[in-house]
């Protein structure tokens, strides 16, 4: 049976399974319960320096995006951090790790850009015995208007700066959370690392405002007749999510540097792919708020099934697996051809594909008498549109054409040698450089 143990920067926990800095984590009686359902580490929800607590809004906090089946996509948080005492979140923290020691317990932090402020907060944290903290420079509202959480991941100089500061103050291993509403998520990254970080941890949550209530005129949530911008969370930020990570993954100055993956985890197959794009864990937030603490379970038993049917036998063998196989555009293989074919079986004559195809790509399928859909070869350009648009999986596939193989589309034969743009007689730099 697989091994799900994992140690991520000398933190061990019995599984690659944390909670996020967020609600679920916000005390010790939700903290208690995740751990008891299974989960393997919690991130503690965000705190700040000592004095008068943190003020949340009284009404509603959350906005949200649902697919057709009411099936939760994504959420819209306005939430700030904890607006608990200080002292009563280290004490809680204090206990917790000490009644469960085999769990990882990281403690998120924001206060001011101030070195003062930092070395405050930080030895008060690490007498609860914290396993480590978690600087959060990715929260997009509220605390960012105070110079605080995105304002700070926004510019690689602050990230550098704090996570040297924080390195220079404690023993506890430092894990820097970058916003993702950044153009290059690289660069905030090299600086964590160039201040020391022994880890980074994304995405965090992503501005938006999911909706509009068109007879009051307000983006919601709504308090009193007016709305704000918020953080986006859940399955729909997963593909930003898996980007993010692979371009830290495989960025030269950030190669090796661990990466606690966070973005729509809601299931074991999601948690494995942040794995192979180089998470060495993953961290999950809306999906224990939409099914409680213990979907853990299912992700658990999930991955140690596939990980058993794969032959891996500990989840490290898992990271960064498909890195590798992640490039840029330029260095694809133009010379690798395929066209669509429709299992007339399977086919329910629907006619999603050959819609989707006549109307907004190119004219490739063609309806027959008795609506049968046929792929026209000579104009398939194998962009697969069609398969992801039939509601029956496996009815549309791509074929390989073999080596030699005529095109129908450009009747040429298919090169046995593969080709990519910095090659191709129409690049101009390739042509500048025959020259």
């Amino acid at each position: 049976m697989a091994n799900l143990a994992s140690e991520f920067v000398g933190i061990k926990s019995p599984n690659p399974f944390w909670l996020a800095s967020a609600p679920p984590t916000d005390k010790e009686y939700n903290v208690r319960r995740a751990f008891e359902a299974g989960w393997g580490g919690v991130v503690w929800k965000t705190l700040g320096q000592e004095g008068p607590p943190i003020v949340n809004v009284n009404g509603p906090r959350y906005g949200a995006v649902w697919g057709a089946d009411r099936r939760l996509l994504g959420l819209n948080n306005i939430e700030l951090i904890t607006d608990r005492p200080l002292e009563v979140n280290l004490r809680e923290i204090k206990a917790v790790k000490r009644d469960y020691p085999d769990r990882a317990v990281v403690v998120s932090l924001m206060v001011p850009c101030e070195e003062e402020a930092w070395k405050a907060i930080l030895p008060v944290v690490e007498e609860t015995g914290a396993d480590g903290i978690e600087l959060n420079f990715g929260c997009p509202h509220g605390m960012a208007e105070r110079g605080m959480g995105s304002a700070v991941g926004q510019v690689p100089e602050y990230i550098e700066m704090v996570t040297r500061w924080c390195k220079q103050n404690t023993r506890m291993p430092v894990i820097v959370k970058l916003t993702p509403n950044v153009t290059n998520i690289v660069y905030p990254a090299e600086a964590a690392k160039r201040g020391g970080a022994d880890a980074v941890s994304l995405i965090n949550t992503i501005n938006s405002i999911t909706s509009v209530d068109l007879d009051a005129m307000s983006p919601e949530p709504m308090i009193d007749g007016k709305g704000t911008h918020g953080g986006y969370c859940g399955p729909a930020v997963k593909p930003i999510a898996l980007n993010m990570v692979a371009e830290i993954a495989r960025n030269p100055k950030t190669a090796g540097l661990p990466i606690s993956g966070i973005g729509g985890v809601t299931t074991w197959r999601d948690a494995a792919e942040f794995m192979a794009l180089g998470a060495g864990n993953v961290q999950v937030c809306t999906a224990a708020m939409t099914y409680g603490f213990r979907i853990v379970q299912e992700m658990i038993a999930g991955l140690s099934a596939w990980m058993d049917e794969k032959g891996y036998t500990s989840v490290d063998e898992v990271v960064g697996r498909a890195v590798p196989n992640v490039t840029d555009w330029q260095f694809l293989n133009l010379n690798y051809i395929t066209k669509a074919e429709i299992d007339q079986e399977a086919c329910i004559k629907c006619g999603r594909c050959f819609a989707a195809c006549e109307d907004t790509s190119h004219q490739a399928i063609v309806m027959k008498e008795g609506r049968v859909f046929e792929v026209d070869d000579s104009e398939c350009v194998a962009c697969n549109l069609c398969v992801n648009v039939c509601p029956v999986e496996g009815c549309i596939t791509m074929r390989r054409l073999d080596a030699g193989e005529v095109d129908l589309r450009t009747g040429e034969k298919v090169p046995a040698e593969p080709g990519d743009w910095t090659t191709h007689p129409n690049n101009p730099q390739t042509a500048c450089a025959a020259e």
